[in-house]
């Protein structure tokens, strides 16, 4: 499968200039979101709703578009009788259309991770506006904004206000434009085919949303008013609210292999519901791959269909992140989960500290009665292990008062991992001079990439660092 690697300039943020530039393509009568606002004239937004003014906080277009419609062609199915043939096409036309969210609108004009020949981005455009979800130059100006302040204020439809919100609240309510983060489009305005889009949307949408839909069931088997609610109303609704999911459903449920900070999520429902979509956390991380998902096994028909159209001659410089980068991305966010399950274990008091104790002090104690040894030059307390220990009384015994080093790393027995760290447990204090504390303490100090905290800024004591085990283990043959 040819790939060509995305540059710095696939990641780099260009001027932000739109926020404060006039809108291109907005016609004389069209509100200009772009616009600079009188700061003496609040915008809607930013005065309380109340009983007297709350219509005025709702956008009643989008409101009759992804409510009132739907619930119509709901009212409608319980009367017009569904077809085979009709609900084959729906499913049909629902899988063109939503490719046309989520390999047109999506993947290759939000993120230019791939791209595309006149005929398929005319091909995108047209099925993409038939999903009725705004045109190719809001949808990709929105999502870039997404990216770009995900979780945050200026995110569009963030999930930090609410499941419900991210996924229909954004769109059924007035929003500031002013608060929504600056992107730049200016590649989608020097694109005819995103330009023609956008002045004609409301044509697209029509035509390319119900009238077509309807003309292919009317001509085809003469089912014109069901292809009018079937394919063309319900199917709208399903694909609208499968889209949607891609902003709430993929910001809240699933695991996050490659990164913690933010919310998108990678799970197979989600991606299920989505044509590929939902494996969100790898998205969000590599932004500008053609994939979503990366695996053989993972459901991302989107991805599928670019990789076809690639073969055909339709599509190509499609983009994939090296598949190191992937990994080491992969390995970090790992290494923070075990990080973070590792500070919340005991590994005993660090080194750096014990009290120090002089050789005659820690024999005079051990005379005493308290149950000391001395192991690497450490000093631990084992009074309370004596009556567990596994090997007798009398064995732990002798090594009280003395240097136990060369007796715990098998000049009588080679103790186990596990015994080494619950002896770090035991820990009291170190010998002054101690040569292999020295050491241990000298390798971790020159030690590279060395992780000394967990993502809470705890210490970290790392499992394989235990300054008591200084005999290397011995190969063994491999199980026959």
């Amino acid at each position: 499968m040819p790939s060509s690697q995305p540059t710095a300039g696939h990641l780099a943020v260009k001027p932000e200039y739109l926020s404060s530039q006039p809108n291109p393509m907005a016609k004389p009568s069209e509100p200009n979101r772009n616009a600079k606002y009188d700061p003496k004239k609040p915008h809607i937004t930013e005065t309380p709703m109340t009983r007297s003014n709350w219509y005025k906080h709702v956008n009643w277009l989008n409101v009759v578009l992804i409510v009132m419609i739907p619930v119509y062609g709901c009212v409608q199915a319980a009367w017009v009788p569904l077809q085979l043939k009709t609900a084959i096409f729906a499913v049909l036309y629902y899988f063109a259309t939503g490719l046309g969210i989520t390999a047109g609108y999506h993947r290759l004009w939000a993120h230019t991770s791939y791209s595309a020949t006149l005929p398929l981005r005319i091909f995108l455009a047209a099925v993409g506006g038939g999903a009725v979800e705004g045109s190719i130059r809001w949808w990709a100006r929105d999502h870039r904004a997404h990216h770009r302040y995900t979780d945050t204020d200026k995110d569009p439809y963030s999930v930090r206000k609410g499941l419900l919100y991210s996924h229909l609240g954004w769109m059924v309510m007035k929003q500031n434009p002013k608060r929504i983060g600056r992107t730049d489009i200016s590649d989608l305005n020097e694109d005819p085919v995103v330009v023609w889009q956008h002045k004609n949307y409301l044509k697209v949408v029509l035509f390319m949303g119900l009238v077509f839909p309807m003309i292919v069931a009317g001509l085809g088997w003469g089912d014109w008013f069901g292809g009018f609610v079937y394919a063309g109303i319900l199917r709208i609704f399903f694909v609208q609210q499968a889209t949607f999911c891609v902003n709430s459903l993929a910001h809240w449920l699933g695991d996050q292999p490659f990164d913690d900070r933010n919310s998108p999520r990678d799970h197979v429902i989600t991606a299920l519901v989505t044509l590929g979509e939902g494996y969100h956390n790898f998205h969000h991380e590599f932004p500008s791959d053609y994939r979503n998902a990366i695996e053989w096994h993972q459901y991302d028909p989107t991805k599928w269909s670019i990789w076809v159209w690639k073969q055909l001659g339709l599509a190509y410089d499609l983009k994939q992140f090296k598949a190191n980068e992937i990994e080491k991305g992969r390995l970090q966010q790992q290494q923070k989960k075990l990080d973070q399950k590792r500070s919340r274990l005991d590994w005993g008091v660090p080194l750096d500290q014990l009290p120090v104790m002089e050789w005659d002090d820690y024999v005079e104690q051990a005379k005493n009665g308290r149950g000391l040894v001395a192991i690497a030059g450490i000093v631990h307390d084992v009074t309370e292990f004596i009556k567990d220990h596994p090997g007798g009384k009398a064995m732990i015994n002798s090594g009280i008062g003395k240097d136990a080093t060369a007796m715990f790393n098998g000049g009588i027995y080679m103790h186990s991992n596990a015994a080494h760290n619950l002896l770090s447990t035991m820990r009291v204090g170190v010998i002054r001079g101690g040569c292999e504390v020295e050491i241990w303490k000298r390798a971790q100090m020159e030690a590279k990439g060395e992780i000394a905290k967990d993502s809470a800024g705890e210490r970290v004591v790392r499992s394989g660092n235990q300054p008591t085990k200084v005999i290397q283990n011995t190969l063994t043959a491999g199980a026959a």
